[in-house]
């Protein structure tokens, strides 16, 4: 695996040091600032080449831009409405750039309104580390009584609902204020400006959107850009849904074995990957991970390790980022299916045999704890989760190599 890390530019309080100093091979980015729909020009990506090739003192890094996470497909694109068409032709174009520039992996998803969703975002935890955390019934709380969105009460069991009910009358303003900001903290790029009313008029945008209606979009997308993608020698590898189930009554389409399957027969070419994030995959627990790295392997372009652990074996349920090697997914046999992967590709003459990875999330412990990081991406948090894949990495590997 090539270990890569997740920086999110100048303003991130992890540095190119500290990622050096982590043992990062290589740097997942991308340029947030760039209106979504718009290009991405070959000035601002090399703005960003250049900003992670230095460390503080001016010398060289040696890290280059690997994998772009993310290339934003706009909800236009999604919903087939308004500049659609100028968006997709603008994403190829900012393709094309990139792989002019040498990057090669572009991790996208295709996820209405929310890129990722939780109700805390610093859980404590018994020994005092703080992690992200999705609890189904304040969520519940949050849909129901702070969004009071058309219909949210008949999308939650009967239970669920008066639970919400007692903990939103005990909440005080401050929490009902929290628990707002951290679910929308999940809309890509928009935490600090985007209200409950902007929520509420993007979810009334998909009211015509199904689940069917979703896949088809998502399908004409993939016919479009994926050719090009093939032809220019770049990998293109969706995200999951995240969580993997329906929420706010929106429609989901990438968040089982089977819908990955669906979504790479619809343009079945090799440029139409896949990221196999196992958090994101492991909150449902009917999610095999490492069957699914067995499986579908040679199409996975980008790997996100991490793990979670669910509060029940429902498919919409509660569950903490836990760490790394401790959650409820297998990351043992997870590598060792990405291992041997990562062997047949060698065997077969494939230029990507390696495969990037990053540790996924993390939970904040020392001194991430204070220093108000993106949450989810702590620095000493995700170090910790590096060095324990790196280990099972190569226990797993070795003497098996020349």
């Amino acid at each position: 695996m090539r270990h890569t890390w997740r920086w999110f530019g100048p303003k991130d309080r992890v540095s190119i040091d500290d990622m050096l100093q982590a043992g990062v091979q290589g740097v997942v980015t991308a340029l947030h600032h760039v209106p979504t729909g718009t290009v991405w020009s070959p000035e601002e990506i090399a703005r960003r080449q250049a900003e992670l090739a230095v460390m503080a003192d001016g010398a060289p890094s040696g890290l280059k831009w690997e994998v772009v996470e993310s290339l934003p497909v706009s909800e236009a694109i999604k919903t087939q409405t308004g500049d659609w068409r100028a968006h997709v032709a603008n994403w190829i174009t900012s393709m094309r750039h990139l792989k002019d520039a040498g990057v090669e992996v572009i991790c996208y998803n295709f996820m209405p309104v929310l890129d990722w969703t939780r109700t805390d975002l610093a859980w404590r935890r018994p020994n005092g580390a703080r992690c992200m955390r999705f609890d189904f019934t304040d969520f519940a709380a949050f849909d129901i009584h702070i969004l009071q969105r058309r219909g949210a009460a008949e999308d939650f069991p009967q239970e669920i609902r008066e639970e919400a009910a007692r903990r939103f009358a005990a909440m005080d303003d401050a929490r009902r204020e929290e628990l707002a900001g951290n679910v929308v903290f999940g809309l890509p790029g928009a935490a600090e400006h985007f209200s409950l009313d902007d929520v509420r008029a993007l979810l009334e945008s998909y009211a015509p959107v199904t689940d069917a209606v979703l896949r088809r979009h998502f399908h004409d997308f993939l016919e479009q850009v994926v050719p090009v993608a093939q032809e220019i020698g770049v990998r293109l590898c969706c995200h999951p849904d995240d969580p993997p189930f329906g929420l706010l009554g929106l429609p989901r389409v990438m968040s089982t074995e089977a819908d990955y399957a669906e979504r790479m027969a619809a343009v079945d070419l090799p440029a139409n990957g896949i990221t196999l994030c196992s958090g994101s995959l492991g909150a449902r627990p009917d999610n095999d991970l490492p069957g699914m790295m067995e499986r579908l392997g040679d199409r996975v372009h980008f790997l996100h390790l991490r793990n979670v652990r669910r509060d029940s074996d429902a498919i919409r349920g509660s569950f903490f980022e836990d760490e790394h090697l401790g959650g409820q997914t297998d990351m043992v046999a997870l590598v060792a299916a990405v291992l041997r992967e990562e062997a047949k590709r060698r065997a077969a003459g494939r230029a990507d045999a390696t495969i990037p990875m990053r540790p996924d999330h993390g939970q904040d412990i020392l001194d991430d704890i204070g220093r108000g990081g993106q949450p989810g991406y702590p620095a000493i948090g995700r170090l910790k989760g590096l060095a324990e894949l790196r280990g099972v990495e190569l226990a797993l590997s070795h003497g098996a190599r020349p």
